[in-house]
């Protein structure tokens, strides 16, 4: 039903919109250079007050569709570049064609200069963070929300800021900002609970993303990484944004002579409107705030020390008191019925704060000092008595009982409780040193990180069916499920890696290759990791614009805490480092189609894994088994074609095809699907704007994943082979721009406002229930019947947006 719905209506807006926007739109083509006549690549091209833009190729030349018969300002700025403006006027189809030249900036001298200049930037791809204004994401933030269209990227929960990649799993996946490793709650275990994710978008001034195939510089982890940078303002500016979810605030400020900069940002988010949608009712309370802030302070040109900092509070408070939810097939149609009592109260306080001094005595050196410290306090609690019905319904149309019960099935009751807390500490100093030379590019780094973690578990579940408590016992009241334990680790981590980019002659074309290695220490197991990595990147001058990129290395992710704790709540100490040796292949291909750029990128890669830790996921919650060792591969291919679909505003939709297996030592199954394997995903991000009225925007998000395994509560691992439905959503949004610089308010309040939008959007457009993960009810006669735990349906949200 979905793809026959989708199908039908972006094919019509994709015609219509092409259709309708010919007779409107000039042709702008032209060619990017620096000072000395050298052609530029990866200029941001842009209209102002236009939701328009496009980049230039590695010969610096665009093509950009431009509104016709009106004055437009075209933005051209690169990082390192003074930013350039150019005026034009063109009539109805007509061709105009320029030259820009972009000169080098000498009023900062940053690391980022340093390694930006080269066309390799080992493996990660370049994300635009103005598209982040677009999305409002029901969890997390608008970036991994724009993460999650990307190839090779899955996820089956809205209300999470989580994602897999490539057959990982969530906690494989490395996020930096500001060159500062991100963590995120240990406890959490379901997507209303995660509230806020640690990005501000509003704060963002670049977003680079790598799915595999990463150079050395990057952590230990075998899946991701997702490297963001804040902003440093030059001005004042700021930001409110307001809706139904929560709203945000930031300010940012150069004072002193450009010696003191500053951005800070506030957020608040509740997810109760959402979850009012869920099968389970009652009273939600969730509440996420946080604050953020990075502060530079600079003491010349070669010299400048910068903080960043946040405190984070996640409550999520609900009292639970019905749920009905209606499963089954067209023959048994079946529905369970649920009244409760007890509550559930979480908190999830964390605290960073970093500090980092920067040393850049020529353009061609950095030096970077970084100490920094991440504290989390932890708390989930929670008593809930649920007596719960199990039926099954008429199907007879024609029956006046159609859709009532017609068999009780199971009558059962059970009590969850929880007294879970967790204390931890994350303590660091690091180097990180960057050289550009004439052919080469240096980088290399050392970091001592030290650990803390306390961690108590006191949790049990009392089941009964038919008043036989379960397992049953005729001598003594039984627990479905106990467990009750302390634990408590303090390691030291070391590690360090170094790595060369640098251009090989070729005959023809550009060849460049960057090798490097990184080693890892921890004391917990005195273990040491040697992972070498290796990628090429060449650029043919072939007539066709293409590029191919050839990776492989080694991935090695040692264990954090999570992958140490057994189902007994211990904590295992044979456990190793996991391993996976990676080999990807990947072409770039940039072509023309109806006079508008577009690049079709693949990647097929392959994955044999080692020494993994088996593991289960329920919602967002990962239970690994420590005491079992296996070994896995995960293969597949990954596509995306991106372009102006809509003139002058770039949309994408990615495909992946992957398969990824395991066995595990000892347990006579042979290779199972890991719980990651979801064979097929397609996502698409689309946005258009109403020809001759670009104040007008819309923006659509569609995602298929195909049927994920999982299996029944407290299982064995090879038990995991039933598969969940596929997940199916479709978001969008419609935004008008009330106020912006081609259109200005007026007023002494409204003269001060560069932008005000307001947007209408809506989740879940096509009202589809995805399942997350399943509740297990016994029925009379001691069968299992799994209940689907639905995600959110349909909601619509209001947005307001204004900067200043």
């Amino acid at each position: 039903m979905m793809q026959k719905i989708l199908i039908p209506v972006i094919l019509f807006i994709l015609l219509t919109s092409e259709s309708f926007s010919q007779s409107n739109n000039a042709t702008l083509t032209g060619k990017v250079v620096d000072e000395n006549g050298q052609s530029l690549e990866l200029v941001n091209i842009a209209l102002r007050d236009y939701p328009i833009g496009t980049s230039s190729n590695r010969r610096g030349e665009f093509l950009l569709r431009i509104p016709a018969r009106r004055e437009v300002t075209i933005v051209f700025s690169s990082m390192g570049f003074v930013t350039s403006e150019r005026t034009i006027e063109a009539g109805p189809e007509e061709r105009v064609t320029i030259e820009v030249k972009l000169f080098r900036s000498t009023t900062e001298i940053g690391e980022i200069n340093v390694t930006e200049n080269r066309r390799s930037r080992s493996g990660m791809d370049r994300i635009d963070p103005r598209l982040t204004n677009n999305l409002s994401a029901a969890g997390g933030s608008s970036v991994e929300a724009l993460i999650k269209t990307l190839p090779g990227v899955s996820s089956n929960n809205e209300l999470s800021s989580q994602f897999s990649v490539r057959g990982g799993n969530f906690d494989e996946n490395l996020v930096y900002v500001n060159d500062i490793e991100i963590y995120r709650p240990f406890l959490i275990r379901a997507g209303q609970q995660e509230g806020l994710s640690f990005i501000n978008s509003d704060l963002v001034s670049s977003i680079e993303f790598s799915a595999g195939g990463f150079s050395a510089r990057y952590g230990d982890k075998m899946s991701s990484v997702l490297d963001i940078k804040y902003r440093r303002p030059t001005e004042l500016k700021g930001s409110v944004t307001g809706s139904m979810l929560g709203g945000s605030v930031h300010v940012e400020d150069m004072a002193l002579n450009g010696k003191l900069s500053h951005i800070t940002g506030i957020r608040y988010k509740t997810n109760k409107y959402l979850l009012g949608s869920l099968d389970e009712k009652g009273e939600y309370d969730p509440r996420f705030v946080d604050i953020q802030t990075y502060i530079t302070w600079k003491f010349s040109d070669k010299l400048d020390i910068s903080f960043l900092g946040n405190i984070a509070q996640n409550r999520y408070n609900f009292i639970p008191q019905t749920r009905e939810t209606a499963f089954g097939t067209w023959d048994v149609p079946l529905n369970t019925t649920i009244y409760f009592q007890g509550s559930e109260v979480d908190n999830f306080l964390t605290q960073l704060g970093a500090l980092s001094l920067n040393y850049h005595p020529n353009e061609n050196l950095n030096l970077k000092f970084i100490a920094s410290a991440y504290v989390a306090t932890e708390a989930e609690t929670y008593d809930i008595l649920g007596e719960y019905y199990l039926n099954q319904l008429e199907r007879n149309m024609s029956s006046e009982e159609y859709g009532d019960s017609i068999l009780n099935l199971g009558v059962g009751t059970f009590l969850n409780h929880a007294r879970n807390y967790l204390d931890a500490s994350v303590l660091s100093v690091s180097h990180k040193g960057a050289y550009n030379s004439e052919n080469h590019l240096l980088n290399w780094g050392v970091k001592i990180q030290h650990e803390s973690i306390d961690n108590q578990i006191n949790e049990w579940i009392y089941r009964d069916s038919t008043g036989y408590s379960l397992p049953y016992s005729d001598s003594e009241v039984l627990l479905y499920y106990t467990l009750n334990s302390k634990s408590s680790l303090q390691t030291l981590r070391t590690t360090a890696y170094f790595q060369d980019t640098w251009q090989v002659p070729v005959i023809s074309g550009d060849l460049y290759l960057n090798g490097g290695i990184r080693t890892h220490f921890w004391s917990f197991n005195r273990e040491t990791v040697i992972s070498p990595r290796l990628s090429i990147n060449y650029f043919p001058e072939w007539k066709q614009d293409i590029s191919f990129r050839f990776a492989t290395g080694w991935y090695h992710q040692p264990a954090f805490f999570k992958e140490l704790i057994n189902p007994e709540g211990e904590i295992e100490t044979n456990n190793k480092a996991q391993r996976s040796f990676q080999v990807l292949l990947g072409s770039d291909y940039i072509f023309t189609a109806w006079n508008r750029p577009f690049r079709f990128s693949s990647e097929a890669y392959y994955k044999h894994m080692t020494s993994l830790v088996p593991y289960q996921i329920d919602n967002v919650r990962i239970r690994y088994l420590p005491d079992q060792l296996a070994k896995g591969y995960a293969a597949g291919l990954d596509m995306k074609i991106n372009g102006e679909f809509v003139s002058g505003v770039q949309s994408w939709a990615s495909l992946s095809v992957m398969k990824t297996q395991e066995n595990i030592e000892g347990d006579g199954h042979g290779y199972i699907p890991r719980p990651t394997d979801q064979r097929f995903n397609f996502s698409l991000y689309f946005q258009d704007y109403l020809p001759g009225n670009p104040s007008w925007k819309m923006y659509m998000s569609a995602f298929y994943g195909s049927r994920l395994p999982i299996g029944p509560p407290r299982s064995e691992r090879w038990q995991d082979t039933f598969r969940m439905p596929p997940y199916r959503r479709v978001d969008m949004g419609i935004s008008k721009a009330l106020i912006s610089q081609s259109s200005p308010g007026t007023g002494k309040v409204l003269e001060y406002i560069d932008d005000l939008s307001l947007s209408l959007e809506v989740f879940n457009l096509l009202n589809i229930n995805n399942t997350v993960s399943y509740f297990w009810v016994t029925s009379n006669w001691g069968d299992m019947y799994a209940v689907p735990n639905y995600l959110t349906s349909r909601k619509i949200n209001l947005k307001i947006a204004i900067t200043f």
